[in-house]
């Protein structure tokens, strides 16, 4: 059973908290975003999606391979404000499957930095705070994204590390996702591997020297063959992840949508790469 644990309007994390993060990987925190900051974030998606017209790009975010060699949109988005689409909102011809508003992916990867509504939020949450606790000496915003997992469509998100997409030497990333809406197994709430961050890091992603991207194999060996803990949450709840946390989330066939919010942490103390396919001149 994992431990749910209330914070008390503050980012101070107790010392069993954080004994918790680095034996298991992960930290669920319940009611750490208010309703009003959640609408906010929520309303706000849907004007920024409301205003995008999506006839000048068509990026799907395809999850199970995320290579996108030739996708420019996609690798210069660390510094914009992009829309990436669920694979099953365009048919083969280009087409709507869907309306606008139940075709978007996610919405990123510089909206923290952009978009004042965002941006207010995310300082008021102190995310930073909470990275210094567990670990990160000069925390850096590094990527934001707004994850619709779309009812009937929503795509799958195969097991990944995210230390393999945010590389730092030696490795400093944690993930911060925030559950705008109730995740259920129903609707594709994360799954993790308990204790997997201790797992040697697989690959790492990375700009190709002819151009594009590729994956650098690292550790070859197969993921443990061991059930995932479902991490069902309840609108409002923040999960902190592991850079090298295995984790997951099945597509979702059911009739609610499952918004999150994600902010990923980096040691600006560490060495980013400039391979590293996500850069920024913001942060």
């Amino acid at each position: 059973m994992h431990a749910h644990t209330p914070l008390q309007n503050s980012t101070m994390l107790k010392t069993n908290q954080i004994g918790s993060f680095n034996k298991n990987g992960y930290l669920i925190i319940e009611n750490f975003i208010d309703s009003r900051q959640r609408h906010r974030l929520m309303q706000r998606a849907e004007q920024l999606i409301e205003e995008f017209q999506p006839s000048t790009n068509r990026s799907v975010f395809t999850t199970n391979e995320q290579e996108r060699s030739s996708d420019d949109y996609f690798l210069s988005s660390g510094n914009k404000i992009r829309f990436f689409f669920e694979e099953e909102a365009i048919d083969q011809h280009g087409n709507f499957t869907v309306q606008k508003q139940q075709s978007i992916n996610k919405i990123g990867h510089a909206q923290h930095l952009l978009d004042p509504e965002y941006k207010q939020v995310v300082d008021e949450l102190d995310f930073h705070s909470l990275g210094r606790q567990l670990g990160i000496q000069s925390p850096r915003s590094i990527q934001s994204m707004h994850v619709f997992k779309q009812p009937n469509i929503g795509g799958e998100v195969t097991l990944h590390q995210d230390s393999t997409f945010l590389y730092t030497e030696p490795m400093s990333c944690i993930g911060f996702w925030l559950a705008l809406e109730e995740a259920t197994r129903e609707n594709g709430c994360l799954q993790v591997i308990p204790k997997g961050h201790k797992i040697p890091l697989k690959k790492r992603f990375k700009l190709a020297a002819d151009g594009g991207t590729q994956f650098d194999i690292l550790n070859d060996s197969p993921w443990p063959e061991q059930p995932l803990e479902m991490l069902e949450a309840a609108a409002g709840t923040l999960i902190i992840l592991h850079g090298q946390l295995p984790h997951y989330s099945a597509a979702n066939r059911s009739s609610r949508s499952r918004q999150a919010f994600t902010l990923h942490l980096v040691d600006k103390l560490c060495d980013y790469p400039q391979d590293n396919w996500l850069q920024t001149d913001l942060v």
